[in-house]
């Protein structure tokens, strides 16, 4: 994988996209520092750092009016009849991260609440990191070193909270699609290794053809196609385990599958690690060796062969800090087959 994008979201361990820009609401990304380090120069903060929150939370509507483009599990079908026409009359607008979504940005700090109750309820939320208003961040992770502090002591068992890389275009999908007019800013054009076809608008069109309502969720569906792209997980997480996963993809970049490809371009189950199932009950919880009842600085590398940024990714290491001290489970390094690291 040479470059991702990194992603955040709350949701439970287990909403609608559109391609135009709507004019209701104004879209202002909340600022979210960070910090680039080097040995030789120390750390640099980029203070231009922004989140934007995914497409798939947004009101979408039909462009210069107030009708609902998908509403629960079912398209509307005078402005969704293809897949084209949708894409070309349906627009998605500016967010309200804190009041609507419980998304708070401070510094650079970021908290994100589950569950979030106005005139509606809104559950779950995902964001990425722009390096300006209209791009992704985006990430070269081989030979580099990855830092993050996190608290999950309110966050029970059967939620979570992910922290994770993947494999989109920077610009969102505009370049490529000419349908799509709101590209990052809105934050269009997910893709992930588990190819997922519940995503309203891919490559430029809607999801329109065969889409079918959920058994288990009353405002999801899926279509016909799905999304696929290199998947790094560094974190899924709650206060009782956690775990971090490579899934590497044989096609590069986000691509829309069908059918059978959907299950064939991507290694799915992935190569994680678990410190619990892989022995170690006493490692991570609350009062444990990393005590999730207290913030943890969470430590990720990606060691190559040659000690370069170019070399085969031959490991991908983690270590915990906590109290100013290193805890370091010992089998908590990746050794995959070296065709599935070196997919990456």
């Amino acid at each position: 994988m040479n470059t991702a994008t990194l992603l955040l979201s709350l949701s439970l361990l287990s909403a609608v996209r559109a391609q135009q820009v709507g004019t209701q609401k104004a879209e202002v990304h909340p600022t979210l520092t960070w910090q680039k380090c080097t040995k030789s120069g120390g750390c640099q903060t980029q203070s231009q750092g922004k989140i934007v929150l995914d497409a798939n939370w947004r009101w979408v509507h039909n462009t210069g009016g107030y009708t609902n483009c998908y509403t629960g599990q079912a398209w509307d079908s005078t402005l969704c009849s293809d897949p084209v026409k949708c894409a070309q009359g349906c627009a998605l607008d500016g967010a309200d991260y804190s009041g609507t979504y419980g998304i708070n940005a401070n510094g650079n700090s970021l908290t994100m609440k589950f569950v979030t109750k106005t005139s509606n309820t809104n559950i779950g939320s995902r964001v990425y990191l722009l390096a300006d208003d209209s791009h992704y961040q985006m990430f070269k992770l081989k030979n580099q070193e990855f830092t993050f502090d996190v608290d999950v002591s309110n966050l029970p068992c059967g939620l979570n909270g992910a922290l994770y890389f993947s494999q989109m275009d920077a610009d969102g999908g505009m370049a490529k699609y000419t349908n799509n007019k709101a590209g990052a800013k809105y934050g269009t054009g997910y893709c992930d290794a588990q190819c997922p076809k519940d995503i309203k608008f891919i490559n430029g069109e809607a999801n329109v053809l065969d889409w079918k309502g959920s058994a288990t969720d009353s405002n999801s569906g899926t279509g016909r196609y799905g999304t696929c792209c290199n998947e790094m997980d560094i974190w899924e997480a709650n206060s009782v385990s956690t775990a971090y996963t490579p899934h590497p993809c044989t096609v590069q970049g986000q691509t829309r599958c069908s059918g059978s490809e959907c299950t064939s371009y991507c290694d799915q189950p992935g190569c994680d690690f678990n410190s619990y199932r892989m022995g170690d009950k006493s490692f991570y919880g609350k009062g444990l060796t990393v005590d999730t009842s207290k913030k943890i600085t969470v430590v990720t590398q990606f060691i190559t062969a040659d000690g370069t940024a170019t070399g085969a990714l031959k490991e991908i290491r983690r270590l915990y800090v906590q109290g100013g001290k290193l805890r370091l489970d010992h089998g908590a390094i990746l050794r995959c087959s070296e065709d599935r690291l070196q997919r990456y």
